[in-house]
């Protein structure tokens, strides 16, 4: 093992870096910032299989499955960060994204690097999600080669979830435990072996684009807008009118007033508004197309009255 991690190009000796400590602070931040620059490129290499991967995910999300991150230190800190922002983002239930990191929440606070050499922790881990057939758990690990991940990845294949790997190296021993390895090589660190940096970085691209790909797929963002968040505090409140009036055209006031109409749900107060729909035939249309608002409006222009009254009757009020 320590020769496997001795030759990973994220434990390589940044040339470019070697003297940062004789750097004045602007030479150091300068030096941090062109380095930074070439983490987006080594994703670019990696859209297909990023694509690959939002579709398989997609598919698991809409068939009623669920998404499971898994990693340690700084690769499992980013996991749970990208899952605890679905709720409000996208109003997704709890459950329906996880993360799961090495040594437990109080990994998130403090280092607990050891954690991530004991794959009995990563079966845990999988055990405590309830992986199953129809799931997908993501392993994120910058060398590939976390016991921790390795060993949730092996468990959940056991379990006939799908995986995917997130890994920074190329070649490495998380590849075979995965449908689908995202493997962006960025390459030597400014310090080095510090992947909490260019990895890092790397990493919370990837799983942006996973997310919310996945959920734009899912029906949850109309044009570019998040339709589907939850107003939850002032600040999402006045996204989710500011959502309403761009889409409809209505005032501030209209668009509270429908707001509160809907129960606080922003997608169902544009579908009402831009419907004309009471609350209980919109929800039923919305239900229809999967709470895909685009095909929700699209299929109200070309129905009459009477026969969406039809359709509420036959249409279980879900979404």
């Amino acid at each position: 093992m320590d020769q496997y991690l001795s030759m990973l190009g994220t434990e390589k000796v940044n040339e470019r870096t070697k003297d940062i400590d004789l750097c004045t602070t602007l030479e150091m931040v300068t030096l941090m910032n062109r380095e930074d620059m070439t983490v987006p490129e080594a994703v670019r290499t990696q859209l297909p299989q990023i694509a690959q991967a939002v579709d398989l995910i997609h598919q698991a999300l809409h068939s009623g499955g669920k998404m499971i991150y898994l990693g340690a230190g700084t690769s499992g800190r980013l996991g749970v960060l990208d899952a605890s922002e679905c709720p409000p983002t996208f109003s997704t239930p709890p459950e329906m994204v996880q993360g799961f990191i090495a040594g437990g929440d109080s990994a998130l606070r403090n280092a607990a690097e050891g954690c991530e050499d004991d794959p009995e922790l990563g079966v845990q881990a999988v055990c405590q999600a309830g992986v199953a057939p129809g799931d997908v758990v993501v392993g994120i690990t910058a060398s590939g080669s976390a016991a921790y991940v390795l060993a949730a990845l092996r468990e959940a294949r056991r379990r006939g979830a799908a995986t995917v790997g997130v890994v920074t190296n190329s070649g490495t021993p998380l590849a075979q435990l995965c449908d689908v390895c995202i493997a962006p090589d960025v390459g030597p660190e400014v310090i080095t072996g510090s992947t909490r940096l260019k990895s890092g970085t790397a990493q919370k691209l990837v799983l942006n684009m996973l997310t919310t790909c996945t959920m734009i797929k899912l029906g949850k963002v109309y044009g570019n807008l998040m339709v589907d968040l939850n107003p939850s505090n002032r600040k999402l409140r006045e996204r989710a009118r500011r959502i309403i009036c761009k889409v409809t055209g209505v005032s501030e006031q209209r668009a509270e007033q429908a707001l509160q109409d809907a129960g606080n749900h922003t997608k169902l107060a544009i579908m009402m508004l831009k419907s004309g729909l009471p609350r209980e035939q919109a929800e039923c249309r919305l239900a229809e197309h999967q709470g895909v608002l685009r095909r929700a409006l699209a299929g109200c222009e070309q129905e009459t009255p009477a026969s969406s009254q039809i359709l509420c009757s036959q249409t279980a009020c879900q979404y």
